[in-house]
């Protein structure tokens, strides 16, 4: 392809070339031909998370960039999928042009994209309430054509399944986001606590039995509560309207930031942190929470 062609096509349709040329079974790259859909799953997770780093830092630059990375990875996705008759980038474009669609009545009367043009009286709070109702209705629509698939295939034990609310929330999601997405899943149907009152008590309650756990020495059982108090925190977030996984990476930086300094601080005074009793740790602590760190 000569450098007229490219210039005359557009961005993603210049980068779905340069992916087939990579993916070229006598003229591409060894590595990305012998990547699998499986195989990309963690780089795909790395790429999200430097995403969400840049974003973080505020650094927009970083975040292009990154933004970049994380489009090739769809794009290498689709690639894969497409060499094995699966379906190709266009369809899944399609695929979610048509869901967002289905998923904003409000925007698009009719699920008609023409309908566009229309100003919605509608509230934020409502838009959720009735984005989740049409995710709910299309996990119906999926469990009765996997139902269907599966009768029409013969395996009538798979399809006699149980159907529940809870499985399709991916299990491959970072615990603390499964946690908060099983919560809320569950929530839906009213296996919930209304107040928030009850849901710290329930945290006080599973530390209680962690410290049980502790005294008794049984790992097992030290494991399961832990795992208990990590769920119920989780939950408070949730109710607290706070996101776990950010107030956590939020609590990470905190504490880097105070080490650090900690560690800079004592560097200045000649001294190294193995050379400082706990009691000094402790205050140097308490300075880093004052200064804001």
């Amino acid at each position: 392809m000569n450098e007229s062609e490219f210039t005359a096509k557009t961005a993603i349709e210049n980068l779905l070339t340069l992916m087939t040329m990579l993916r070229d079974k006598d003229f591409g790259c060894p590595w990305d031909l012998q990547q699998t859909i499986a195989s990309l799953v963690p780089y795909t997770l790395e790429e999200v998370y430097e995403v969400v780093d840049a974003i973080e830092k505020q650094d927009m630059l970083e975040l292009e960039d990154e933004l970049g990375d994380l489009l090739f990875q769809v794009v290498f996705y689709t690639q894969i999928a497409a060499e094995e008759g699966l379906f190709d980038f266009d369809d899944v474009a399609n695929a979610i042009t048509r869901k967002l669609i289905r998923r904003h009545p409000h925007v698009f009367p009719k699920g008609k994209q023409t309908n566009f043009g229309n100003k919605a009286d509608i509230s934020s709070d409502q838009v959720v309430v009735n984005w989740e109702a049409i995710k709910q209705q299309e996990r119906q629509e999926k469990q009765r054509t996997r139902q269907t698939n599966q009768s029409h295939s013969g395996d009538s034990e798979s399809s006699e399944a149980s159907n529940s609310i809870l499985d399709d929330v991916p299990r491959a999601l970072p615990a603390l986001e499964r946690a908060r997405k099983l919560q809320k899943r569950a929530a839906r149907v009213g296996f919930d606590w209304p107040e928030i009152e009850p849901v710290i008590a329930k945290l006080k309650e599973e530390v209680a039995e962690l410290e049980s756990g502790l005294r008794e020495g049984d790992q097992q059982q030290i494991s399961n509560e832990l795992g208990d108090v990590l769920f119920a925190a989780v939950n408070l977030a949730r109710h607290a309207s706070v996101e776990p996984e950010l107030a956590l990476r939020s609590a990470n930086q905190r504490f880097e930031d105070r080490f650090k300094w900690i560690e800079s601080t004592l560097s200045s005074r000649g001294k190294t942190l193995s050379e400082t009793n706990l009691e000094e740790l402790d205050l140097l602590w308490d300075k880093a929470k004052q200064k804001g760190l």
